[in-house]
């Protein structure tokens, strides 16, 4: 009997040491709404591991690139250089500052794999560990780049990947993505297959044939989960609205997330966190307070 209650125990003890190393974090999308307190803030939570600053939505195609944080700044006037101290201030906690690309609003696309090489340098000397006289968020180097893109072309965006990781030497240079949930992502299908992205945050919303049903339940979710945890990332996130409004469908309530949804996704060993669509919308839910702890 005695042997048999400390097998048990043993059993229980690496079941507990198994749901302890699925334990993930939440990376939040910052930039698109002036209501949203300001990237310090928003690190400062403590609730974030990875903050998505948003938009490069204008590159490509030859056109000069634009940054576009709605009302916290103006790139245009030289009225962003200050976000770099902020994001010094998020990094010195431990936390990834990514620059996201794209978008929902399409003005952006790659024409060639020379047009992407020529993308990839600009971001390198503005954003990253390059030079130029024309930095939109001041000296601060980000921890990588964010691919948001919703264009339904593929064309490229795998050549841009590699520019990245080229230019950086492969040192450390963390790529992300948030294709839509139906697999595989019109946009970034072929890019996710060179394995060189770390951290995809499928975006679970906008998409019911492969998000969470309150009535249907998690089967059509749990579909696609385990087919985007076979692609070639370190880790896959869960992307969810943070709010109703913040999407047209697809948000999950916390008691459903926290008791049906992600027991199912702790299964992968790709299991990262979630990912919320915005700072702004969370900031008016509160979901990230009530969710982190089981997260």
């Amino acid at each position: 009997m005695e042997s048999k209650l400390s097998l048990a125990m043993l059993l229980l003890t690496v079941a507990g040491l198994a749901a302890g190393a699925r334990a993930g974090s939440i990376a939040i999308y910052w930039g698109q709404n002036g209501n949203e307190d300001s990237l310090a803030q928003t690190c400062a939570t403590g609730n974030f591991k990875f903050v998505n600053v948003a938009f490069l939505f204008t590159f490509g195609n030859g056109q000069t690139p634009v940054l576009n944080l709605a009302g916290h700044c103006d790139p245009a006037s030289n009225g962003c250089t200050f976000v770099g101290a902020q994001i010094k201030s998020c990094q010195s906690r431990g936390i990834k500052v990514l620059l996201s690309i794209g978008g929902g609003v399409v003005r952006y696309g790659l024409s060639s794999a020379a047009d992407a090489k020529n993308v990839a340098k600009y971001i390198w000397d503005n954003y990253l560990g390059g030079t130029s006289t024309s930095r939109p968020l001041g000296d601060a180097v980000l921890d990588g780049v964010d691919f948001d893109i919703e264009s339904g072309n593929s064309a490229h965006w795998d050549d841009l990947a590699r520019e990245l990781k080229k230019l950086s030497g492969y040192k450390p240079l963390s790529l992300s993505a948030a294709p839509q949930c139906p697999f595989p992502d019109a946009s970034l299908g072929p890019a996710l297959n060179t394995g060189l992205f770390d951290y995809v945050w499928v975006q679970f919303y906008n998409n019911p044939p492969c998000q969470f049903n309150a009535t249907a339940g998690v089967g059509n979710l749990e579909s696609a989960w385990k087919r985007w945890t076979g692609i070639p990332a370190k880790q896959v996130f869960l992307g969810l609205p943070a709010a109703p409004a913040a999407a047209g469908s697809g948000f999950i309530q916390t008691t459903d997330l926290i008791s049906t949804v992600l027991p199912v996704v702790k299964k992968s060993s790709k299991y990262g966190g979630i990912m919320l669509w915005s700072r702004f919308h969370d900031l008016q839910t509160g979901y990230s307070d009530m969710v982190k702890s089981s997260v």
